[in-house]
Order: C-alpha cells, then sequence, then structure tokens
C-alpha cells in the first residue's frame, strides 16, 4: 500500500512541477499581456520630487507608463530614448511616468541625474503597481489613451520613434493587436 500513495502522489505532484519548469524557463518577452484594450489599473504614487501623482487625474492624456531600475542595463540603454522622446511631445497632450522597482531611493536618483531625465518618476514601494500590470521583466512600458485604456504594451528597451508613434496611436484611441519586444537580450 505505500508504494500506493507514492505512485499517486508523483502523479499528482510531477505535472505541476513541470508546469513550474516551463514557466521559469519563459521570456518575459514572449508572455502575452490580457490587458491590451482594458482600462488601465488606477494608481497613485510618490514622486521623487516629493509629489503625488494619482493615474485618474491624467484622464484626456495619453499615458506613457514605464517601469525600470537603475541596475537594468536595457533600462539604462532607453534611458535617453525616453527623455528624448519626452522632449520632443511634451507640449501634445501626452505624459510620461517613470516607475522604480526593485531600487532603491540614491541608486533611482543617481540614474536620473547621470540620464538627465526630467519627466516625472517615484517608486513603487511595495510592488503593488507592477504587480497590477502583471509587470514579469524591465523594462517595461504600457501606452494608454485619453479614455484610460491600455493601447499598447512593450517589454524590454524601447527607442525614441516608437515612443512617439505609439503615444500618436494612443491619442487616437487606436489599440494595438500585439504587444512590442525589445531587441536585448539577455545573457544565460
Amino acid at each position: 500500500m505505500p508504494w500506493r500513495r507514492v505512485v499517486i502522489t508523483l502523479l499528482i505532484i510531477a505535472p505541476i512541477l513541470a508546469l513550474l519548469a516551463f514557466g521559469f524557463t519563459r521570456d518575459a518577452r514572449y508572455i502575452t499581456s490580457p490587458l491590451l484594450a482594458k482600462p488601465a489599473t488606477p494608481f497613485t504614487i510618490t514622486l521623487f520630487d516629493g509629489r503625488t501623482l494619482n493615474l485618474e487625474d491624467l484622464r484626456g492624456t495619453a499615458v506613457f507608463l514605464n517601469f525600470w531600475a537603475s541596475w537594468c542595463p536595457p533600462c539604462r540603454s532607453e534611458a535617453r530614448d525616453l527623455e528624448a522622446a519626452w522632449q520632443k511631445i511634451k507640449d501634445k497632450n501626452v505624459v510620461f511616468i517613470g516607475v522604480a522597482l526593485q531600487d532603491t531611493d540614491k541608486a533611482s536618483l543617481e540614474f536620473l541625474k547621470e540620464f538627465g531625465v526630467t519627466y516625472p518618476n517615484g517608486r513603487d514601494e511595495s510592488g503593488k503597481i507592477a504587480i497590477d500590470y502583471g509587470v514579469w521583466g524591465i523594462p517595461e512600458s504600457f501606452f494608454i489613451d485619453p479614455q484610460g485604456r491600455i493601447t499598447y504594451k512593450h517589454v524590454g528597451g524601447i527607442r525614441a520613434a516608437m515612443v512617439t508613434e505609439k503615444l500618436g496611436e494612443a491619442l487616437q484611441g487606436v489599440v494595438s493587436v500585439k504587444e512590442g519586444k525589445g531587441e536585448f537580450q539577455s545573457v544565460r
């Protein structure tokens, strides 16, 4: 009888372990988001300058929401492009929001200074914002239309041209068919 329990236990546990093992091998760039065309989850974030920013207060504008960290190589790679895009379109009914994850205030502020980032940034201290948006890895960016719907998601580094293009689409309420993928390849 003890061997029967072992067999039954293995039959139950083995598929679960196999599924978990498969999940750990997935690259976040290939996990599709169910959030496209859905309302963006509201959040409030305290910015590094001490102000509070509430997503709900930004209704009527297109929002570029970027999750990043100072220690993240593709985040560092895209930082100058994001600032360039911000400078180019900041007067066109758009808002950029940077959300630092798993980082210290000191490291985040040094990053912002190093890359001359001027758009609003704050730290997701609890990780709740990232969880609500289904962030698997960084950088990840979300584009939100003036009605508050997510129109596009980009996993990995993103360039200024893509940011301006997708924000233009968001301003028009155009929802992308699929999310974008960055070119950065991690070293495994």
